[in-house]
């Protein structure tokens, strides 16, 4: 009685959820102890939410679809991406898969046959939505009332919680936006499903929270409730099985927080030896610590928050502390210091702006890849350029010209994006914000993989080195070592070394590399991993396919080929010519029996894509 009472009144003291899990260790303790219930996963992977949507994959009917959905959208090409999956994108097909697989292999009450409270955790309102409205179209024999939508949208929604909440009452199924992921104790949950992502820590686990409760009866008289199942369609466990203490990103952080972390990575980043030869590059230092060491300075020390931390307040008012940034100072400001620094009464576009230029400033210093922030920036050097009619953008044609061409970008560095920033900044508001269109489509999709699991606790003692490196690479494709690998660039001997520090340094070791992966060379086994883009693979056989010389059969051929390198980085072994799905079109030398030259031009091809992971320049 006495540690049940402990536990309470711990979790009064830190206002936690009374019996909800902090973390998977005390999960495991208390199913254990008989206080909880156990889970297990099933952890299901499909082709369209994986991969996406790519016009070459589809089928005649549906190339028809894509090309009369999307004709009038500039913004799209033949690929959509898996992230524009239940973002913007809906597939019908996706979502049908998703409901087929909870009704037929969730629990179930009343003998086997009504289907347990189930909890469908939704990435948006609309995508709430898209769900329900699938549901009532693929099952209207269970009635409208069978499943619900519950978020903030919704006009009557503590009346629908309640009835959820209830065992007798529908809805059965509650399709939820953040209300039902945390702080709702209902004990007769025995279905969860994870249709989105989550990369927090706390956030996964008090989703798993959502079916922990013990439920006496809920079976049948004396058939308590022993466990329940969670659904993974995005994969969420496997992360945290990778990745226990979550992304180290800034989910939940403020724009302001934001803005100050890029500044303090951009000052320790200045600190080099290289860049104290330059005043320019000294000033710019110089005016960044000001606005970070000002910010601090400007604290109210008489802020209950403030005096919670003043110990760290006092260390970093003094400049001194700000000289030389080690790894341990900069954590310590990040976690104690930004919370505290109040937002500037600035306009928000033009603070968005700011991280945008500061975000790329931090990516040339840090010599990753910096497609996706040019990108940005010539989005909305663009978009100002039709404003010229407004006198403020004739002002700065100069620039808004300059930062859209190919000569600015190939030589622009630190000090002259912040020209733009300062030139740019107080424009933004100018630019009506284009709402992303929504697509509503039903391409067929697949079930790629499937997975039973039983449940993770202690996610800190994950000992599968070949898992680590996995997941790190799965989310980390766009570091540019990484990203070399994927697009078929050649690399430098720095970005090998920052591969093998990666595989043997903060994944692990030499000898566990070696236990895994034996000889194999770092860039030849992150290619195998991350495989190779398929934009990347079609431009390496353009030229040649261009020259219009072969037949179906021996387009279709190559076309195997590419797909072939797309999953798995390279061709290693021409045997799998042999192999289907080659061997059905016939054998490599009988089908290009009368192109020898050809044959010979595909085969160097294969051979410059092999090569290229382990050149290095």
């Amino acid at each position: 009685m006495g540690d049940i009472l402990d536990r309470r009144n711990t979790y009064s003291i830190f206002e936690l959820e009374n019996g909800v899990p902090t973390f998977a260790y005390e999960l495991d303790k208390a199913v254990e102890d008989g206080y909880l219930v156990d889970y297990r996963t099933i952890e299901i992977k499909s082709k369209i939410m994986e991969d996406g949507i790519h016009y070459d994959d589809l089928s005649e009917e549906e190339k028809e679809e894509f090309e009369k959905t999307f004709e009038d959208d500039e913004t799209i090409d033949d690929s959509i991406a898996n992230t524009a999956i239940n973002e913007w994108l809906f597939n019908a097909n996706t979502i049908d898969m998703v409901l087929d697989q909870i009704m037929e292999k969730g629990l179930r009450v009343e003998g086997g046959d009504q289907l347990g409270k189930t909890i469908v955790f939704a990435k948006s309102s609309r995508h709430a939505q898209a769900i329900v409205e699938r549901f009532n179209k693929r099952y209207p024999e269970c009635g409208s009332h069978f499943i619900k939508q519950i978020d903030y949208s919704i006009n009557y929604v503590d009346s629908l919680i309640d009835d959820f909440s209830t065992k007798d009452k529908f809805p059965q199924i509650a399709v939820s936006v953040d209300m039902l992921d945390t702080g709702i104790d209902i004990p007769e949950v025995l279905n969860l499903v994870f249709f989105k992502k989550v990369r927090s820590k706390s956030k996964f686990w008090q989703m798993i929270g959502r079916g922990t409760r013990l439920c006496k009866d809920l079976l049948g008289v004396g058939m308590d409730k022993e466990q329940f199942l969670i659904f993974d369609f995005c994969n969420n466990f496997d992360f945290f099985r990778a990745n226990p203490k979550g992304l180290k990103g800034e989910i939940g952080v403020s724009l302001t927080e934001k803005l100050f972390h890029v500044k303090l990575d951009i000052v320790r980043e200045l600190q080099h030896l290289k860049y104290q030869e330059e005043e320019d590059y000294i000033r710019y230092r110089d005016d960044l610590l000001r606005d970070l060491l000002g910010a601090v300075r400007d604290l109210n020390e008489e802020s209950f928050r403030v005096k919670l931390k003043q110990r760290y307040v006092e260390i970093y008012k003094n400049k001194d502390a700000w000289q030389s940034l080690g790894a341990t100072s900069v954590a310590e400001i990040k976690e104690h210091i930004a919370p505290l620094i109040p937002p500037l009464q600035d306009d928000e576009l033009a603070k968005r702006f700011d991280l945008l230029i500061y975000t790329l400033d931090l990516v040339y210093l840090q010599q990753k890849n910096a497609t996706k922030p040019i990108r940005s920036i010539v989005q909305t050097a663009e978009a100002l350029s039709k404003l010229g009619t407004i006198p403020q953008v004739m002002e700065k044609k100069y620039i808004i010209e300059k930062v859209q061409t190919d000569e600015f970008w190939q030589q622009a560095d630190v000090l002259e994006l912040e020209e733009v920033r300062l030139a740019l900044r107080e424009l933004i508001k100018f630019i009506e914000k284009g709402k992303q269109k929504i697509y509503y489509t039903d391409f067929k999709d697949q079930i790629i993989e499937t997975r039973e699991s039983r449940a993770i606790y202690n996610t800190n003692n994950l000992k599968d080195y070949k898992k680590k490196v996995e997941h790190y690479l799965k989310e980390h494709k766009d570091e540019l070592a990484i990203y070399k690998l994927r697009y078929n660039k050649p690399l430098t001997r720095f970005d090998l070394q920052t591969l093998e520090r990666i595989l043997w340094e903060e994944l692990g070791n030499r000898l566990e590399y070696g236990k895994e992966f034996g000889d194999t060379p770092v860039s030849k086994l992150v290619r195998r991993m991350v495989g190779l883009d398929r934009i990347a693979a079609n431009e390496a056989f353009s030229a040649f396919l261009k020259e219009e010389k072969l037949n179906a059969t021996q387009i279709r051929f190559v076309k195997l080929i590419v797909d072939y390198i797309v999953a798995n980085g390279m061709i290693e072994d021409n045997r799998i010519f042999m192999e289907e799905p080659f061997r059905s079109l016939g054998s490599f030398t009988t089908l290009f029996k009368d192109n020898m030259n050809d044959a010979k031009e595909i085969m160097n091809i294969v051979s410059t894509i092999n090569s290229n992971c382990e050149i290095v320049i």
